[in-house]
């Protein structure tokens, strides 16, 4: 068997393959369901029920949604232009201490001016993190894939000798957590007395803006015309070290982004487990978007109901939740299978 190019993909194809993968996923899915002892269609119900049956559970999923939309965006980005950011769970907590960091009372503004300069101030610190991984591959090869990754690890124990140290909150009896931000430094939330807050907005708007870039401006198409070939774009004309340094940019402010709505917006403090693998989970959600950035916001939202929905159905139908990685680590898998299926055709030698 060999794998052959497929010139045109037509848009029939590019559409099924997807669908096709979500059916795989929840086929598996059904699977481990019956080896626990449960029904898979009674446990679906309960996970979208779970995800949203109520104004509850439907608020819970869109806040959960907010970090992974501005991850998967760090990502779609990314990886649109070939620059693989492995690294956006690092960007997210590089926003989120500098959020800490000038949300703290170190800046005496109002609210209209201190928030948009936090996160002006979150975005450079992410697409400075990034720059670095940039660099590297652009004029010395270093595979960005492995400098990325390894930031996660490097950026989790800065975070960890901050919180023991100079960020520690005296008041916290010991444990290792920031100060809460001040009234100035929180976004408010768009129903008072929810958990959901105006991180969701700028989410949306953010992937909008991502599009317009990504479809009606010169950056898009020169991204995209490295992504598709860095040789032929070179041979065009197109400066692709510069390309890739600003999509790095770019990539990284987004990430820093999804720290700063969840420091600002939802949680008020920076701890260790401020994130659990948003920036491992937007791979996921831009994989299944198909790099689209107005795609990213249903494919963040799917994740999300899967994760809300399996905390909820676990409790009543007895079914570990960890199903729900299961299920996002499938959706990865076949995912990245039916992109491959929609590009290449295999053929028998």
């Amino acid at each position: 068997m060999r794998l052959e190019a497929i010139d045109a993909p037509s848009t029939p194809t590019t559409l099924l393959y997807p669908v096709g993968a979500v059916l795989v996923t929840f086929v598996v899915a059904s699977g481990l369901v019956m080896m626990a002892g449960a029904s898979p269609l009674a446990v679906f119900v309960l996970v979208a029920r779970g995800a949203a049956g109520s104004q509850f559970a439907l608020l819970e999923t869109l806040t959960r949604a907010t970090p992974l939309i501005f991850t998967g965006l760090a990502v779609a980005v990314a990886f649109r232009a070939r620059l693989w950011n492995i690294g956006a769970e690092a960007q997210l907590y590089a926003g989120a201490v500098v959020t800490v960091v000038l949300g703290t009372g170190a800046l005496p503004l109002p609210a209209p001016l201190l928030l948009p300069l936090i996160a002006v101030s979150a975005m450079l610190a992410g697409a400075l993190l990034l720059l670095g991984p940039a660099l590297l591959k652009t004029r010395f090869g270093v595979d960005e894939v492995v400098t990325t990754l390894l930031l996660n690890f490097v950026m989790i124990l800065f975070v960890s000798m901050l919180l023991e140290g100079v960020l520690k909150d005296p008041t916290g009896l010991g444990w290792p957590q920031s100060q809460r931000v001040i009234a100035e430094a929180r976004l408010p939330r768009i129903i008072e007395g929810k958990r959901l807050h105006w991180g969701f907005i700028v989410a949306i708007v953010s992937a909008f803006i991502i599009w317009v870039v990504m479809k009606k401006t010169a950056l898009g198409t020169e991204m995209r015309a490295v992504g598709h070939n860095a040789e032929a774009a070179r041979f065009a004309g197109i400066p692709v070290g510069t390309v890739i340094v600003k999509t790095a940019l770019l990539s990284g402010g987004l990430a820093a982004l999804a720290g700063f709505s969840e420091v600002s917006g939802l949680k008020g403090n920076l701890t260790l487990d401020l994130s659990p693998g948003f920036g491992y989970s937007g791979i996921v959600v831009a994989m299944l978007a198909l790099l689209n950035p107005v795609g990213v916001v249903f494919s963040a939202l799917f994740v999300a109901a899967i994760f809300v929905g399996a905390d909820a159905m676990s409790r009543s139908a007895q079914v570990p939740s960890y199903i729900a990685d299961v299920m996002v680590a499938t959706a990865l898998l076949t995912m990245v299978v039916a992109v491959m299926l929609t590009r290449y055709r295999i053929r028998r030698r």
